[in-house]
């Protein structure tokens, strides 16, 4: 009698286990940048193995939109944002926990070519040529990408004349496809999202921005945010940030042509 009660003790003890394990198992969701699509999806598979049990899920999209999406209430747990500016009015909103906001990697700025065009573009000058018809990038409303465009050429001195030219895209990655299919003959894309396979780098471009006392244009690196979106409860957000930010979350980063902060 002694045995058939601890048996079903033991039972009863496992069954106790597995419901916790399965109450503890949670689903993080994760809205980024649209040019971290492969890094983080990368990223995500691996704090998965660190946290078995758990999910992540990931929304990527162009940053400004990422953060109308929680701004109506869509239910996010991390934002990661390709720029400073998006992530200082999902601050000013009040949309993220602002303790929890820290940088994670850097970027560049790059015009690229269809792989098989012969168009060669030495400056941004060389935009303004007959020869360049329609201009790809971001939709500076919603994308760091087009911000970051629009900066440099407004600093170059050439945006008033490239602007009628402007095919704008809803993300950086619609503008690397624009480009790859050749329905353009320029576009600007970040370096990460150059895909060697589809289109040539034309033109490293200087990213900038201007001082709003002298009016100056000065250097402006393209650094990542991420945060803890407000009304998360989840458990995980902070340790995904940390994974992130860990030797291993870093070297997938580098491994697809991120750059790392100082």
């Amino acid at each position: 009698m002694m045995r058939r009660k601890h048996f079903f003790s033991l039972i009863l003890g496992a069954g106790v286990a597995l419901s916790a394990a399965v109450v503890s198992a949670e689903t993080l969701t994760v809205s980024a940048a649209a040019s971290l699509t492969n890094a983080f999806t990368e990223i995500g598979k691996g704090f998965e193995a660190a946290n078995p049990g758990n999910t992540v899920e990931f929304n990527f999209a162009a940053s400004g939109a990422l953060l109308q999406q929680i701004v109506q209430g869509a239910p996010v747990d991390v934002f990661a944002a390709a720029d400073q500016e998006t992530m200082d009015k999902a601050v000013a909103g009040s949309h993220i926990k602002i303790n929890t906001r820290v940088n994670f990697v850097g970027n560049g700025l790059v015009v690229i070519v269809p792989k098989d065009g012969k168009l060669k573009i030495a400056a941004l000058k060389d935009l303004t040529g007959a020869n360049v018809k329609r201009v790809a990038i971001g939709n500076p409303s919603t994308t760091p990408n087009g911000r970051y465009a629009r900066a440099a050429m407004q600093a170059a001195g050439v945006w008033e004349a490239v602007e009628p030219k402007l095919v704008l895209a809803e993300n950086v990655r619609q503008s690397l496809s624009y480009v790859g299919r050749g329905e353009v003959e320029v576009g600007f894309v970040f370096t990460t999202d150059a895909d060697e396979d589809k289109v040539n780098v034309a033109l490293t471009v200087p990213t900038v921005a201007r001082d709003e006392k002298s009016g100056q244009w000065n250097p402006s690196p393209i650094v990542y945010p991420i945060a803890e979106v407000a009304t998360s409860k989840s458990k995980l957000s902070a340790a995904f940030i940390a994974y992130v930010r860990s030797p291993d979350g870093q070297k997938v980063l580098e491994r697809y042509g991120f750059l790392p902060i100082q």
